[in-house]
């Protein structure tokens, strides 16, 4: 099994660029298959949810073709089966996406139910909310959310609370519906504002993505379209706060600024020095770090998948800082290895309170989720030490060429497979 072998100490310098969002590429992935005719996305990550997706899609007909390593053409004109339960589907969370776009095509889908990082409920009452409220039956089975519909008919409906992926669903159903869909209390994110910009460019009507009211006036047929997924905002704050954490100086390319104000804010409030240009943003942090309070919110709030990040910095930074997680409530599952480092922090519900010490140390430790699993690559980068990291399965769903992008700024990282791999990076590092 693979593993980060890691040697801390050296401070992150130089460029990195950065690819495009995974959380736009899987709804905009899902929505290619309501057309007949050939969809092109460019800027897609290769990493391991999109790969699953993309082999789901294959399942049930989708033509795949990867003409470069991030331009995708697909076409879904010989779907032959409305019915998704492919054993990795279930692995990643965003199978659901299917659901939406498969109804609004076809009026029946039937998708296993998601699975993903276990960072707390996630619960899908709100997709199944919307999907009734265009006239589509909801029943769960067998493992499967299956929805099917006579006809689907523009409604209004308020969101009982703001979630990113009922939002997506609604919008990619309500797209080929009847009439004239609102949905109110929707998500703001900046991936909500590019799957409306795809299904538009394919001739869609939604006005209103990146608002709390969104407005889908249903068409009956969707085109081809040519199609540039925007940079990823939480790989690009990852980087940035690699800086931070590594006393570095790192420039993050290809991002687009105003995705990262709330990311830069808090950089700023902690002590780094941070430049921005028109598509690109600097970190340097030449002072020592300063405690704050943060709490995750909804878009343009500080990002819950931003959380781990934030911390491991606060943990190295003078003082106090307490971080409250608002999104969901299994998401300090790192706290414990970060412990292991030296870190002192406490967990009381959903907040941690983090007093700064001067150091991490090296250790063994698992990755417990995605974005908790790139946050705790970072302490390791500031360690003194050396670090075994387990468990990168859970990275590699996320980021692509993660240990290769921070070798290329310094890091002394390596992927290894075994104990014998690990001493021998010992012996060539030490």
């Amino acid at each position: 099994m693979e593993q980060y072998a890691i040697k801390g100490g050296n401070p992150l310098v130089g460029e990195v660029e950065i690819g495009g969002a995974k959380n736009a590429a899987l709804p905009i992935l899902a929505a290619s298959v309501m057309t007949d005719e050939t969809v092109y996305i460019e800027n897609v990550p290769d990493v391991r949810d999109t790969n699953v997706l993309l082999s789901a899609m294959q399942s049930i007909g989708v033509m795949v073709k990867r003409n470069e390593r991030h331009k995708i053409a697909l076409n879904a004109s010989n779907i032959s089966n409305l019915i998704v339960d492919d054993d990795n589907i279930k692995k990643i969370r965003a199978s659901y996406y299917l659901i939406g776009a498969l109804l609004g095509k076809y009026k029946h889908a039937e998708v296993a139910l998601p699975g993903g990082c276990d960072i707390g409920c996630r619960a899908i009452d709100q997709h199944i909310k919307g999907f009734k409220a265009l006239g589509a039956e909801v029943r769960i089975e067998h493992g499967l959310i299956k929805t099917k519909a006579e006809r689907l008919v523009g409604s209004h409906i308020y969101m009982d609370v703001v979630s990113v992926g009922a939002t997506i669903n609604i919008m990619m159903a309500a797209t080929m519906a009847e009439g004239t869909t609102i949905i109110e209390n929707s998500a703001k994110e900046p991936h909500v504002v590019d799957l409306a910009n795809f299904l538009n460019s394919m001739g869609a009507n939604i006005k209103g993505a990146g608002t709390d009211i969104i407005r889908v006036k249903g068409v009956s047929k969707l085109h081809s379209t040519d199609y540039a997924i925007i940079p990823d905002q939480i790989e690009a704050g990852t980087f940035m706060f690699a800086a931070a954490i590594t006393k570095g100086d790192v420039t993050v390319k290809n991002v687009i600024p105003k995705h990262l104000e709330s990311i830069t804010a808090k950089l700023l409030e902690i002590g780094c020095e941070v430049e921005e240009a028109d598509d690109c943003i600097r970190v340097v942090a030449s002072k020592p770090l300063q405690h704050t309070h943060v709490k995750t919110l909804p878009y343009p709030g500080f990002p819950t998948d931003m959380q781990p990040q934030i911390a491991v910095a606060l943990a190295l930074s003078k003082g106090t800082s307490i971080v409250t997680e608002s999104i969901f409530e299994n998401r300090f599952k790192y706290v414990d290895e970060l412990i292991r480092m030296g870190a002192n922090i406490k967990v009381e519900g959903n907040t941690a309170i983090i007093d700064g010490v001067d150091k991490y140390t090296g250790a063994s430790i698992s990755a417990p989720d995605l974005r908790a699993g790139a946050a705790l690559v970072m302490a390791a980068l500031a360690a003194e030490g050396y670090t075994m990291v387990d468990d990168i399965k859970y990275i590699e769903r996320g980021y692509e060429d993660f240990h290769l992008k921070l070798h290329s700024l310094g890091a002394q990282i390596e992927l290894v497979e075994s104990e014998r791999d690990f001493q021998r990076f010992k012996l060539k590092t030490g």
